[in-house]
């Protein structure tokens, strides 16, 4: 039983198991990951070897019942790991949570038996990694205006369209595609498939050659009537948009989380930095500017830390997430652009070239700006919420 536990000022104090997978999180971050981060970030590859370390650490699967392979852990033991990954590998963070926030969550949640025990089984493990795909050339925000279609035929679906900045698209096996089965319903005709890699007329476009997250593989997919049998269908007929908006919203706590360790991440290292540089005879420390840089740096990332350690929270203990999870993202986000910038000024020139690692990070910041819902997706979530009542 994992719960959390609430001191005044949301001072959260966590338990000696939450305390093991942090620090298990961080021992492989920095003696698994940190070594040829650099050398991934150049290439944008990220060895599968390294997914299958992770699997076998449990990460892949972090809240996943044990009956299906997985660790059987609370979102707030999720997000711990997270923001330890991500201090040191934006790039493996980001698989990490596809893996759990999206893929395996949803078929945990809305899955079939049979479902879980074919596909949630082997990719809670890392055996395999799947891919959520919802963005479309021309439904990115606005993801009700899927162009992606799945038309009936009886026992079978015939999947056709394009999706765009899928991450994991070149080296997931398994495939959550939402699709317009009915066009006359809109958002109420939407399904959700499950499609397998090798199915024929399924194709992966041209890797993306991005700003940040560079080792992990974003592509395009092309569904040219891609058959699909109909028990590969997850939930209800029409059940799909709702499928996207609760598995995002619990995938938004997982990238809050991702911004939060970015953030922290260019923080340290702009602390240690600041203790052994010097400039006028004296470590830059010293020097108020950089002094009072480092206070706004440490204070806005223990308040982006506090949202989502909150948002988790309310996820585990069943309560409605929604407000808690947009704005830990929004906020988290904010704070890792911002950090990431002051870190790479601290650094000064050094900052600016890779073997310091902040100018990377900073790289890696913008994109939790952007996906599952950019910052003012999130602004509308929340101003909706705040104004209903």
């Amino acid at each position: 039983m994992y719960f959390c536990l609430f001191f005044s000022f949301m001072d959260f104090t966590l338990s000696e198991e939450q305390l093991m997978i942090q620090q298990a999180a961080r021992d492989f971050a920095n003696n698994e990951l940190l070594p040829g981060v650099i050398e991934r970030d150049d290439a944008q590859k990220f060895p599968f070897e390294l997914v299958r370390k992770m699997g076998e650490l449990g990460f892949m699967g972090m809240m996943v019942n044990e009956k299906y392979n997985g660790s059987g852990l609370d979102t707030l033991s999720y997000v711990l790991a997270m923001e330890e990954l991500s201090k040191i590998d934006a790039s493996a963070s980001v698989m990490v949570s596809v893996n759990n926030s999206l893929v395996c969550w949803g078929l945990q949640a809305f899955g079939t038996e049979a479902q879980k025990e074919k596909y949630l089984t082997r990719l809670s493990t890392g055996e395999v990694i799947g891919a959520f795909c919802l963005s479309e050339p021309e439904a990115g925000s606005d993801a009700t205006s899927q162009k992606t279609t799945a038309i009936d035929h009886g026992d079978h679906y015939i999947l056709n369209g394009t999706k765009n900045w899928i991450t994991n698209g070149g080296s997931a096996e398994v495939f959550l595609v939402i699709a317009q089965t009915h066009a006359e319903k809109g958002h109420k005709g939407i399904n959700v498939l499950i499609v397998e890699k090798g199915m024929e007329g399924f194709e992966v476009g041209p890797k993306e050659n991005k700003l940040g997250i560079r080792g992990s593989d974003t592509h395009s997919l092309n569904f040219n009537d891609v058959k699909v049998p109909k028990e590969n269908r997850i939930g209800e007929d029409g059940f799909g948009f709702t499928f996207a908006m609760k598995t995002l919203a619990g995938g938004r706590i997982g990238i809050a989380a991702q911004a939060l360790g970015i953030a922290a991440g260019a923080y340290e290292l702009a602390l240690k930095y600041s203790k052994v540089r010097k400039t006028f005879g004296t470590e830059i420390a010293n020097h108020q500017a950089i002094a009072f840089k480092l206070a706004d740096m440490h204070t806005k990332i223990q308040a982006a830390r506090n949202l989502v350690y909150q948002a988790a929270c309310d996820k585990d203990a069943g309560k409605d997430y929604t407000l808690s999870g947009a704005m830990a993202k929004l906020y988290a986000s904010e704070v890792a652009m911002e950090t990431t910038i002051e870190a790479v000024q601290i650094h000064g020139g050094n900052g600016y070239v890779k073997d310091y690692h902040v100018e990377r990070l900073m790289r890696d910041a913008k994109i939790t700006q952007i996906y599952e819902g950019t910052s003012e997706i999130q602004k509308i979530v929340i101003s909706r919420s705040v104004l209903k009542d």
